[in-house]
Parts: C-alpha cells; sequence; structure tokens
C-alpha cells in the first residue's frame, strides 16, 4: 500500500526524524491560508501516489499567499501525469503546503528489499534531488550500500561508514546517523517495502531534515497494523485494483485484452507467460484463491469483465480447494448477472472437472474447452478477432 508524502512525514515525525513544517490542503482558499501561516511564502506540492512531481508540475515554489491560491487552483481537480503514473496520471486531490529549506546539501537514502542479500539493505548517496535511476545509470559509484542483517538489525558501525562516505562533517555525522537508524525503525516496524526520502537536506545551520518522504507498505502484513489503514487512498488507487482488495482477490491490471481467472498465484504466473508466448497480451493477473465460493468467483469474473480492454477471457483451473464445479457455478453466475457475450476459453484440470465442464457447456455460454495449457492458449490467439 502506498501512501501520500504528508502522511509519510508524520510517520517519520513519530520516530524522531525532523521534516519541514507543513499543512495540508484541498482548497485554493485553505493553501492561501496555510501560506501566510508559514509566513507569506511555501512550496506547494501536488500529493499523489508517484515521484517525477516536480518535473511535471506538480511542485511549485510560491513567494505570496495569493501564488500560493492560484497554483492551489490551477493542481487541484486536475490529473498529474508524471513518468511513474503512466499517460493515465493520477487525480490531485489534496496539497502539502510546507515551510522553505535553506539548503545546503541534498543526499539521497533509502531502504528496501535486496533479493540478492535476501534481506532490507540501506542506499545512500550524495546525489540528492535526482532520479536514483539516473545516478545508477551515469554515477553508479556515486550510490554506496549497507545490507543490513534481518537478526541484528542496523548495526552503528554501518551507519557511521555510510555517513562518512556521504562526506558529511562532524557537526551533522551525529544527527545523520540517527536519521539513518531512525529510518531502519520506520522500515521495519511497520512493514515497509520501500522507504524513501529524496531529498535527505542538510540546512545552513547544519541540521539533517527529511525534505520529501516516500514508504510503501506490504499489503500483505497490513493485517498488523490497522492503525496505518487510515492512510489507504482508494482515489489514487485503479479502480479494479482496489475493488479486488476488498474482495480479498488478488488482481494486478495489465495492459492486453485477455482477461485471466486461475487459482493459485504461480499458476496465474505460468498462463501469463504462456498467453504472451501465444502472441496474446494479459489484460490481468488474477489469483482467485483456493477457498473461493461461487459468489467470489463471480466476483472476479465481474471484475474481468468489467475491464473495458478485455474482449476475450481465459479460464485456467486446477480443482484442489477450489472445485472446477464452483468454479463453473460461479462463472456462469457473472455472465448471466452481467449479460457478457465476451468469449471464454476453459482449461479445467482436478476435483470435479466433468461436473465443472458440464456446468459451462450447458450454461450457452460462448465456450471453448481446451485440454492444455498451451491449446487453451493457442485457442485464445485464435479468438484474436
Amino acid at each position: 500500500m502506498n501512501i501520500h508524502e504528508f502522511q509519510a512525514k508524520e510517520v517519520f515525525a513519530r520516530y524522531g526524524i525532523p521534516v519541514p513544517r507543513g499543512i495540508v490542503a484541498t482548497t485554493p482558499a485553505e493553501a492561501k491560508a496555510a501560506t501566510q501561516e508559514l509566513g507569506g511564502r511555501s512550496v506547494v506540492k501536488a500529493q499523489i501516489h508517484a515521484g517525477g512531481r516536480g518535473k511535471s508540475g506538480g511542485v511549485k515554489l510560491v513567494r505570496s499567499p495569493e501564488e500560493a491560491e492560484e497554483a492551489a487552483r490551477s493542481m487541484l481537480a486536475s490529473t498529474l501525469v508524471t513518468p511513474q503514473t503512466g499517460p493515465e496520471g493520477a487525480p490531485v486531490e489534496k496539497l502539502l503546503i510546507e515551510e522553505l529549506a535553506d539548503i545546503k546539501n541534498e543526499l539521497y537514502v533509502a531502504l528496501t528489499i535486496d533479493r540478492g542479500h535476501r534481506g532490507p539493505v540501506l542506499l545512500v548517496s550524495t546525489q540528492g534531488g535526482m532520479d536514483i535511476e539516473e545516478v545508477a545509470a551515469n554515477n553508479p559509484e556515486d550510490i554506496h550500500t549497507e545490507p543490513v542483517d534481518p537478526l541484528l538489525g542496523l548495526m552503528p558501525f554501518q551507519t557511521r561508514r555510510l555517513v562518512r562516505r556521504l562526506g558529511l562533517g562532524p557537526t551533522v555525522a551525529g544527527s545523520a546517523a540517527k536519521v539513518l537508524t531512525a529510518l531502519h525503525q520506520v522500515f521495519v516496524e511497520n512493514d515497509c517495502s520501500l522507504v524513501e526520502v529524496n531529498p535527505l537536506i542538510v540546512t545552513g545551520d547544519d541540521r539533517v531534515v527529511a525534505l520529501d518522504a516516500k514508504i510503501n507498505l506490504d499489503d500483505d502484513a497490513m493485517f498488523r497494523h490497522p492503525g496505518l489503514m487510515v492512510y489507504r487512498d482508494v482515489n489514487q488507487e485503479d479502480p479494479l485494483e482496489a475493488q479486488a482488495a476488498d474482495l480479498d482477490i488478488a488482481y494486478v491490471n495489465l495492459d492486453g485484452d485477455v482477461g485471466c481467472l486461475v487459482n493459485g498465484a504461480g499458476l496465474a504466473m505460468a498462463t501469463l507467460d504462456v498467453t504472451t508466448a501465444a502472441g496474446a497480451a494479459p489484460a490481468n493477473f488474477l489469483d482467485v484463491g483456493g477457498g473461493a465460493t461461487p459468489e467470489k468467483v463471480s466476483s472476479a469474473v465481474k471484475i474481468i469483465l468489467s475491464d473495458a480492454k478485455v474482449r476475450r477471457v481465459l479460464v485456467n483451473i486446477f480443482g484442489g480447494i477450489l472445485r472446477c464445479d464452483i468454479a463453473g457455478e460461479g462463472i456462469v453466475l457473472a455472465y448471466k448477472e452481467t449479460g457478457s457475450t465476451i468469449p471464454l476459453v476453459v482449461r479445467m484440470l482436478g476435483t470435479n472437472v466433468a461436473e465443472g465442464k458440464e456446468i459451462l457447456g450447458a450454461s450457452g455460454l460462448p465456450v471453448v474447452f481446451a485440454d492444455t495449457l498451451t491449446e487453451a492458449a493457442d485457442a485464445i490467439k485464435q479468438l484474436n478477432i
């Protein structure tokens, strides 16, 4: 689950990480009043779940409350397109009005999961304020990393080593090390997949401040953090993905036109691979789960059918905990309730496969049966109208 910058800074503040003073605004009048409260000048930041805002007009320096009001008027209720949103962009419904900072130095800091290390890794760079991808491509020597042992945690010698590599003097080294330690606490205690500060600044009076903040939370761990669920902003999520999440269905919207209904994450990945290899493009990843009821299967199929991109549906069910007859009932129910005529290819194996096929065959739906996944992918390819 992604959260907004102002929410991430609220989390940072609870861990003692210095952040600029900021006020959330949802109207131009609130932006004007906030800027007045901050001394008459501010930075107006669009709050969306994506980076690259500054390059796309989503961050503006204003020198009067009136300028803030005008900037807010142009941002609010708009759709901001950045390199990370894709062409569809993201709606701007909230702004962070923040005090100006006296920046002497800009740094980059992040914690994420390193698959090679099989654990967290702390990254720092002197190239703060830039896209880290550009730094990695053009100046990889400027990125310094410290793998963190999941059992021992971030050790003091590691923070000292990273601070030294950042070239920070003795007046700020201690403060920077404390911030790195606190960021690691945020990462571990909140089950994050990413904590990023770009930039982490050193001010003119040698304070270390998180000028930006990004936190991604592990969806599968959210049951352990009910207090963080208040940060969820469904308006920033893909509508179909949000609907599926509320139904406890694993769903990821993709760019193709083949809707995929599968039970089991590994089987779903294999289905996507084989479909792509056959020259077709999956419209989604969907794992309906093992213990699904006909109603849950129906809900999953309705999500697939409501995607305007979908022109054909591929069903790949291996009957076990989810029996094939239950899957068949759910599919028929969804098609009848939606009145859809989108053709589908069904490959079923396992428990009650004969009953499942009989239910689908007698339904009058435009269904083609296949015995193998390869045959199913080929049949989907033939349905490319």
